[in-house]
Parts: C-alpha cells; structure tokens; sequence
C-alpha cells in the first residue's frame, strides 16, 4: 500500500492537530468573506447540495464535525429543522463566531457549538441520525481513526455526508484550476488573512487528500454502507454520502 502523504500547515515540530487549529484560529476573522471570494460564492451552492442528501431522512440530531463558524449548522436548522444540531471543531476563534452568527440567525435554541476532537468524541454510541463534515476531513490528523468514530456515534440507519475539495481531470480546467489555487488564492490569502501559509497548505493538502473511489473505499473500510460520490462543478468539490446498517 501506498505511504501516505502527510501535509501540515506550517512544517512545524507540533503535530497536524495543532498546526490546524493554530492556522484556522489565525484567519478566523476573515474565513467566511475569503470563502465566498474565493470560491466567487459557489461554496454556498455546494452546501446545500450537501445537506440535500439528507432531506429524505428528515434527522432530528445532527452531528456537524469541524463545524467551523456554523455554516453548514446554520443552513442545516433552516432546511432540515431538525431538533438538534451540535457542532464541534477545535478552533476556538472559529466558535466564538459561529455562536455569534447562530444567536443573529436566531438558532441558540437548537444549534449548540463546542470544543471537540473528531478523532475522540465525547458522545455515546449511535447518538444521532446523521453526521456531516464540510471542508473537514482533509484536516484530519488521523482520517481513518475520525471517520471510525463518525460511524461510532451514527445510528443504525443513519447517514453521513462529507464535502470536500477534489481535483479536476478535465484539460483545461486543470490546469486553471492548478494555477489558482497555487498562485493566486495564497496571494489573495495574504493580503486578506495576513497568513499566505494557509492558503498554500490548502492546495497541497487537496493534493495529497484521497478522492473519488479512494475515499468511498476508506469509507468502507471504517465501516459504512453503500458509499457515493458526486462531483461538482467539474470536480473541484465532491460530495460523499454513506450509511451504517
């Protein structure tokens, strides 16, 4: 088997987990405007794509892993509306923005956002209908070991839907889409953020990240059902959906 790749943000001495966090309590304050800009808005599109997936279901508890500053809890309470959504990632500034969106969306009720390690969640066996994790699993320091306990805390019958960034193939999408997110977003990144590193590990880090059949078949491997992939926008983002029996 192919070793794989590991890609962290800074090259420091500290592990991926901390170098993650350390990076997205860093650009925090700006994460939401750069991701409309950079993505020139999409990246809303493709969450609700996402959330999609989970209409049929209609779930009443909902675990948004890596939840960042709530977006896709947010979208979630006004699609789903679910009973409970908890969303948990390990940046604190990250949080301490999305509590804030949450109250002005006027969600407190329903969405709470905590402190919380993918790879050891708090919570008891199948305690909740769904899972999902959006630009997320690309971070983790241990994939298989947090896609393990996704599938630990889903219920039987329960699905788990993952958005993440994936490669095109097409000539010349590519190759444009290469040259952006090489040059240009690191660029854009620093002016912005004032962390050019951020922006860089992004396109190393969707390099080296397992997709397409890859991925469904970590899925697998970790225990879920009848996993999917669907591209998007000529495969810059990918939507992975599986269940537990």
């Amino acid at each position: 088997m192919k070793e794989e790749t590991v890609v962290t943000p800074y090259g420091s001495e500290a592990g991926k987990k901390a170098q993650v966090e350390q990076m997205f309590d860093r650009i925090a304050p700006r994460y939401d405007l750069l991701n409309r800009v950079l993505s020139l808005g999409v990246d809303v599109w493709w969450r609700k794509r996402a959330i999609g997936y989970l209409k049929p279901a209609q779930p009443a508890e909902i675990l948004d892993v890596a939840t960042g500053t709530a977006d896709v809890a947010i979208l979630m309470a006004k699609i789903l509306k679910p009973q409970h959504v908890v969303g948990i990632d390990i940046a604190n500034l990250m949080l301490e923005l999305g509590r804030k969106k949450i109250a002005e969306e006027g969600f407190a009720d329903i969405i709470n956002l905590e402190t919380g390690d993918c790879e050891q969640l708090r919570f008891d066996d199948a305690s909740f209908d769904a899972v999902t994790v959006a630009f997320g699993v690309r971070n983790f320091e241990n994939l298989e070991k947090g896609l393990a306990e996704m599938h630990r805390v889903l219920r039987p019958g329960g699905r788990v839907v993952i958005l993440e960034f994936s490669k095109p193939h097409i000539f010349p999408i590519k190759q444009l889409y290469n040259a952006y997110f090489k040059y240009v977003l690191p660029l854009i990144g620093r002016l912005t953020s004032r962390d050019m590193r951020a922006y860089t590990y992004l396109f190393e880090s969707v390099q080296v990240f397992p997709e397409g059949n890859q991925f469904t078949e970590i899925l697998t491997k970790t225990g879920f059902q009848d996993p999917l992939c669907e591209r998007l926008t000529l495969g810059i983002c990918s939507i992975y959906t599986a269940t537990k029996q």
